[in-house]
């Protein structure tokens, strides 16, 4: 597959793909820690601790599997709530709820045609938090790196973002992001990949040896 081709159509297997990946590697992890880390904070999303991210990401895809999506689900309001609902649950039980969301969800968000799409990417980059703060290898990048820039640059264009070709050290081809329809200059980035997706999802990126113009990473931050 070209660039040009990631741009042009949509793969739906993809975010299921993306998450199956994710959820090989992470779940042995989690099992393998000690309650205590589960209580660690975050610095991706300030006022969570690992469980509060691991209990979002399991009832999002929960409410995915199940369609359950009443008015201002996936608000801020509704994380909390979702976070609360759990506060009586064993961390087993979060990672046993998120494994299963991880495995189920994919069929849902293909049928979807899209629009359920950057959930999977959230979650991926929901890992990519947790593993920063485990101090695991692997965040925002992995094996599933390839299906999350891909949508990364699917999203970013049906998002109508700014225009951006990113020359990554540890890719072959560069990838453009946004709107490619030519209309506008394309701001550039120059760095690894992992520092291009935590740019686009707003997190930290300090000590990253990295080039941007054109564009403030501010800019960038498809959750925001």
């Amino acid at each position: 597959m070209t660039t040009a081709d990631v741009h042009e159509a949509r793969d739906p297997e993809q975010p299921g793909r993306l998450l199956a990946t994710e959820r090989d590697a992470l779940i042995p992890l989690l099992r393998a820690r000690p309650d205590a880390d589960f209580a660690l904070p975050t610095e991706a999303c300030p006022g969570w601790t690992v469980r509060d991210v691991l209990a979002h990401c399991s009832a999002a895809l929960t409410r995915v599997v199940e369609s359950r999506y009443e008015e201002g689900v996936f608000s801020p309001e509704s994380n909390d709530r979702d976070i609360a609902e759990r506060a009586e649950w064993t961390n087993a039980q979060v990672v046993d709820e998120l494994e299963r969301g991880m495995s189920e969800a994919g069929p849902v968000i293909a049928k979807a045609g899209g629009v359920l799409d950057m959930i999977a990417l959230g979650e991926w980059v929901h890992a990519g938090d947790v593993r920063e703060v485990l101090g695991e290898p692997g965040a925002y990048a992995g094996a599933g790196l390839p299906d999350a820039l891909a949508l990364l640059a699917r999203i970013t264009r049906d998002k109508g973002q700014v225009p951006l070709h990113a020359d990554l050290d540890d890719r072959d081809e560069p990838l453009r992001l946004g709107d490619v329809s030519g209309e506008r200059p394309p701001a550039r980035f120059i760095g690894d990949a992992a520092t291009l997706v935590r740019l686009y999802a707003g997190r930290p990126a300090r000590g990253a040896s990295y080039e941007l113009a054109g564009v403030e990473a501010e800019e960038l931050n498809i959750f925001g």
